[in-house]
């Protein structure tokens, strides 16, 4: 077993409130529970000693391996091919059917052996609170138990085990047809030992999870080019979302880093506004309505929360339950991937000043219109006071989309997205006859457009650039012609778009923009942001640059990882880098699969109906 499997070589399964990581080794080598966002169980990723990892794989040398969803699905198949047998590891969780938060979470882990005789072993070394916490082990026939002050998890088997210290140990040797099966369950301190666990049983229990997926995937209505990346995109989005809220999380990881040895290490289990904001547009376009309206609910709980206080009316981000409250703290002992360290759990940038995200919050309100999602009275009261506040406080530097730690600017997208907040809410209030200080907003809103048009035009480059002191292009404003802010074939926006394509994008890929000529206060490079490439072939599709726009969308095919996978990078080899998978990633490629999809069907005079409103 690799100390550290590249980022990529892992699959991603989950119950709709957490999430696990399975290499093509059969290892889970990460799990946090009862939340996406709770302290891990399982972190070998983080530290291969300290950090608790699960193995159920052949006992055999070097086998071929393979690792596989089955279709439509978030089961995950791990198959083993040697000269002795073929086997496979099957891995799920069971979707969360009741929208209501749990403690107890349980992976499913079924082995066959599908020709010849196959050997699996089995080691289960939990370590929880990230390692911190230790455990005691109760180990009876029908079950182990790992007892933590916190927390109790529960391993069964239809096999025997055997202690190791305070972890546990097995194997078994099936013949071929022949299976076995394991289920671990994370529950609280005192919760009680799950019902007892058979072959069949859980097998019945993975068909259900099966027809789950396929069931809800049936539902999209994207019959588009590109079906199976969409599909895989659509089905991550749903495992990284907080079924009980609707709160979908940036990423399933924290600290994997940008920089193998470097120190951009961030934890990505929340739940940006800016991200689930654009989200809504994504499960829109492919018919995901109930998805769609459930975050923009969550949205407009968060504006209302601050609604009557002083400072900032929207935080940038938020646990899944809308707790505002994320403190950083450094986990030191904890080596990090590779010996990238700090590894950090919880993120400063949490009071962070990003302007941008108002004008995402306001985009996602008026997205979901077109579908019957509207606000109610008290919410548009909510929204109203927020834009009446940002009408005084939109001309002021802040952080900046990508959350830099070199000081605040006058940054082009954050204003962009400010013009975006006004502009929707205006449509808004004159769509539904919603009262609003309109001339105050009409004012504001067209302030913006005259400032970033007077200021952020770079004569030297011919294009729009990051902020007004510098030069530096931004593959932010790549949202611009989605937006709407430009026309998408307009000559200023075009120049800016060749601008891009001139500075940041090699060989399709794009870089978000040059660390070195806009220092963001932090050591190190970083690879091609695989968002930001989804971002360039959308808005190359809207500009009718047509074959570019197919060439860079399935080329980035090509760099998903097994399982159509993404993760926040691509490096300078072609490995992915960050967090994994991130939700930003999967929900660009559907914006720009739906985007190209529309510009080669009025090419060809095909046109597809519009979703179906549904009133909530």
């Amino acid at each position: 077993m690799d100390r550290y499997p590249l980022i990529a070589d892992h699959g991603l399964i989950g119950d709709l409130q957490t999430a696990a990581l399975v290499s093509f080794q059969g290892v889970v080598d990460w799990f946090a529970a009862p939340r996406f966002d709770s302290p891990s169980v399982f972190a070998a990723l983080l530290d291969h000693d300290r950090g608790g990892y699960f193995v159920l794989a052949p006992d055999a040398s070097d086998p071929a391996c393979r690792q596989i969803y089955y279709p439509d699905t978030a089961i995950l198949v791990t198959r083993f091919m040697s000269p002795e047998g073929v086997g496979e590891v099957i891995d799920c969780m069971e979707p969360d059917r009741t929208l209501t938060p749990t403690d107890r979470h349980t992976l499913v882990r079924v082995v066959r052996s599908v020709r010849g005789t196959v050997r699996f072993r089995l080691e289960c070394r939990p370590r929880f609170d990230y390692g911190r916490a230790t455990h005691e082990l109760d180990l009876r026939p029908e079950a182990a138990a790992f007892r933590a002050p916190e927390q109790t998890a529960y391993l069964q088997a239809t096999f025997p085990l055997q202690s190791d210290g305070t972890d546990v140990r097995g194997e078994v040797t099936l013949r071929a047809g022949e299976a076995a099966a394991t289920a671990f369950t994370v529950c609280d301190r005192d919760g009680e030992l799950p019902a007892p666990v058979t072959v069949d049983g859980l097998a019945d229990r993975m068909f259900a999870v099966g027809a789950f997926w396929q069931d809800w995937l049936h539902t999209s209505r994207y019959n588009g080019r590109w079906s199976d990346m969409v599909n895989r995109s659509a089905i991550t989005l749903k495992l990284l979302t907080y079924a009980p809220t609707g709160a979908p999380v940036a990423a399933a990881t924290m600290g994997l880093p940008e920089q193998v040895g470097g120190e951009r290490n961030w934890d990505y289990r929340y739940t940006w506004v800016r991200d689930g904001s654009l989200s809504v547009r994504a499960l829109l376009d492919l018919g995901f309505v109930e998805e769609a309206a459930r975050f923009t609910r969550w949205l407009g709980d968060r504006m209302r929360d601050r609604a009557d206080l002083p400072g900032e009316r929207l935080q940038i981000m938020y646990r899944v339950d809308g707790d505002p409250d994320i403190p950083e703290e450094i986990l030191g002992h904890l080596e990090g991937y590779r010996g990238s360290s700090p590894v950090r759990a919880g993120n400063a940038a949490m009071d962070q000043v990003q302007l941008d995200i108002y004008g995402e919050a306001l985009y996602a309100m008026a997205e979901g219109r077109e579908v019957g999602v509207q606000t109610g009275y008290h919410g548009w009261k909510g929204l109203a006071a927020t834009l009446d506040w940002l009408a005084e406080n939109w001309d002021r530097p802040d952080e900046g989309i990508w959350e830099t730690r070199g000081g605040r600017k006058d940054f082009t997208y954050s204003r962009v997205m400010c013009w975006v907040a006004f502009d929707r809410g205006l449509c808004l209030a004159a769509e539904f006859s919603r009262p609003a200080d309109t001339v105050r907003w009409t004012a504001a809103r067209d302030a913006i457009l005259e400032q970033v048009m007077e200021r952020a035009w770079s004569t030297k480059e011919k294009a729009l650039v990051q902020h007004y002191d510098d030069d530096v292009l931004d593959a932010s404003l790549l949202l611009i012609p989605r937006l709407r802010f430009l026309a998408p074939k307009s000559p200023g926006w075009l120049q800016t778009l060749d601008a891009v394509d001139r500075r940041l994008v090699s060989d399709s890929l794009v870089y978000r923009y040059d660390p070195a000529a806009s220092p963001d206060g932090l050591r190190g490079s970083e690879g091609t942001f695989s968002l930001c490439t989804f971002l360039y072939v959308d808005a190359l599709a809207r500009a009718d640059r047509i074959p570019q726009a197919r060439y860079a969308f399935e080329k980035m095919h090509t760099y998903a990882n097994h399982v159509g996978l993404f993760a926040e990078e691509i490096g300078p080899s072609g490995e992915q880098l960050g967090n994994f998978p991130q939700a930003f990633t999967h929900l660009s490629l559907i914006m720009a699969a739906t985007t190209l999809d529309d510009a080669l069907n009025q090419q060809s005079g095909h046109v597809v109906p519009p979703v179906r409103p549904v009133f909530i």
